[in-house]
């Protein structure tokens, strides 16, 4: 086997392979022999069936294994040759082998650009101060408050209105027929909270207990059923009865319901002492951001473009997964594919900027990731999330990700470096004006 490094640029690059005839009837002979021993065929003891029929019957799958192992074992030992690490996945240009031919083929991959790191040490940033916000703590226990209600049935004969929660049954008509995809029994419909799509909560405000409602009402054509977007359906409503959330009082029971606490004043340190950590955090976080684009600004590099182009596949199938969440999908949005992937380009770059800035960073640091330190994150991944950690890990392992993940958290150790040896300022709090 003989190969050719081309440089495609300074972060890309192709290799080009040729492998002589002997090595390519070697490699079909090794995975012939490997199904020659397991190979159950009427009339042959297994082992002992003849090599031909063997290629014979089994031609297509020993053809590609073999040419699968050969170029897998090539890359191993042309990367550790090269003494490159990829950054992308390895793309493979490659037919299948013949057994009376020479091969050819090519594979290609991005690497780090090489760029001089400016000055990362010693660096200034403000950070902006945490003080506790009263009304945060208490915006806080509201929404305890709202999610520990008990909600009763009103006997009042009044209007259903915002701040309700409608019993109701519906069914949706298309032509006079029944739409079994639009279809509930008493269904519990919180009003004015804006989760339900707002033609839908019209029809039903206003209603009194017993009352029937049929009225058209249009979905929108960003819908997340494509089956149901921009289609105009008679909407048949029957309100049961009014449901209202009943508070609790704020007073040490609330407490210990809120939390196991003992006094209300316990819930509310713990509020204060979660909001204070969380904000520490965040503006920590924004120190930190404002430190590497100071590095950032400083360095100028070829981006890898397959490792770009992942990322913004990454930051749409993020962007799908919100708008999902809304009850939206990309359609939505008015664009084209290629108009979101240009949009989302310079998001994209910075991050793979950012990213190879840290990994830089952390290799002139000599800084290292143990395995212990990958799985203290999928531990609190599977905390977070309520999964088993093994679990997890496990669908890391086979979908190719840990690797990933250890650059992830190699760049957060850089980012900790580079914020514990910078002159860091307390500033006041913005007011919310400034905010």
């Amino acid at each position: 086997m003989e190969y050719k490094v081309e440089e495609l640029s300074p972060v890309a690059r192709k290799v080009v392979v040729n492998v002589g005839l002997e090595e390519v009837q070697a490699a079909l002979a090794a995975t012939v022999a490997l199904y020659r021993q397991s190979a159950d065929i009427k009339g042959f003891r297994k082992g002992k069936v003849p090599s031909s029929l063997i290629e014979s019957k089994f031609r297509k799958q020993i053809y590609t294994e073999a040419t699968t192992d050969l170029i897998n074992y090539h890359i191993n030992e042309i990367m550790g040759e090269l003494q490159l690490s990829p950054l992308s996945r390895i793309d493979v240009d490659a037919q299948e082998l013949n057994r009376d031919e020479a091969f050819t083929y090519s594979f290609s991959f991005d690497i780090a650009p090489e760029f001089d790191l400016p000055e990362y040490k010693g660096l200034a940033v403000e950070e902006e101060d945490v003080v506790a916000d009263p009304a945060h703590i208490e915006s806080v226990i509201d929404r305890i408050r709202q999610n520990v209600a008990k909600t009763v049935i009103i006997k009042e004969e009044r209007p259903v209105g915002d701040g309700d929660i409608a019993v109701i049954d519906f069914q949706g008509f298309e032509n006079g027929a029944p739409m079994e995809a639009v279809h509930a029994n008493k269904f519990e419909l919180p009003l004015g909270e804006g989760n339900s799509l707002e033609d839908f909560e019209n029809i039903v405000k206003g209603m009194t207990p017993g009352e029937t409602r049929e009225q058209e009402m249009t979905f929108p054509e960003d819908f997340i059923n494509p089956a149901l977007a921009g289609k105009s359906v008679s909407m048949q409503v029957v309100l049961h009865a009014i449901k209202v959330r009943e508070l609790p009082e704020v007073n040490d029971d609330f407490a210990d319901l809120a939390g196991g606490y003992k006094t209300v004043q316990d819930l509310k340190d713990a509020i204060e002492k979660s909001y204070v950590s969380s904000r520490k955090q965040l503006l920590k976080g924004d120190a930190q951001k404002k430190l590497l684009d100071q590095i950032k600004g400083q360095v100028s590099f070829d981006l890898p473009g397959s490792v770009v182009e992942e990322q913004i596949d990454k930051l749409i199938v993020e962007m799908q997964g919100r708008l999902e969440r809304q009850g939206k999908n990309l359609d939505s949005l008015g664009h084209t594919p290629q108009t979101l992937r240009t949009e989302q380009r310079p998001i994209a770059e910075d991050i793979v900027k950012s990213a190879l800035v840290l990994q830089a960073i952390a290799k002139a640091e000599n800084l290292t990731v143990e395995p212990q330190e990958v799985d203290l994150v999928l531990q609190q991944m599977a905390a977070s999330t309520g999964q088993d950690f093994h679990s997890i890990k496990d669908y890391y392992e086979q979908h190719n990700l840990m690797i990933p993940l250890k650059d992830r958290v190699l760049a957060d150790k850089a980012m900790d470096f580079i914020y514990k040896n910078a002159t860091v300022t307390l500033v006041p709090p913005a007011t919310p004006a400034e905010a």
